[in-house]
């Protein structure tokens, strides 16, 4: 479990990151599509200074990035990276696994008791 590709800072960034709620509602809006920072604010029921700053948070621990829309380069929006979602992922993954090994084992256990005891 101590395997640096599966428990690197990138894990530790996204759970840090994703700790508040707030930043959280906004990746589910973000597993949407891009948007953009007043739009997300809005439908959060943020104040804008409020959401410049979970995504300043959410851009510094690499969950989020800004994208300029090409039609016009004032326009930004705020997009997920695939990435660190797949490193959490994979660390989930390796912990959900070591649990369904213990529940199996559990499992195991007490079949074995019921067919001594009866």
């Amino acid at each position: 479990m101590n395997d640096p590709e599966l428990h690197g800072e990138g894990v530790d960034a996204a759970l840090a990151a994703l700790a508040d709620p707030v930043r959280r509602r906004v990746v589910d809006r973000l597993r949407h599509g891009p948007e953009r920072a007043g739009d997300l604010a809005r439908a959060l029921a943020l104040a804008p200074p409020a959401m410049s700053k979970h995504l300043r948070i959410l851009r510094r621990h690499r969950l989020v990035e800004e994208v300029r829309v090409e039609d016009d380069a004032r326009v930004k929006l705020y997009r997920l990276r695939p990435e660190p979602f797949r490193e959490l992922g994979a660390w989930l993954e390796v912990v959900q696994a070591h649990w369904a090994g213990q529940l199996d084992a559990f499992k195991t256990h007490v079949e074995r008791r019921m067919r001594e005891e009866g």
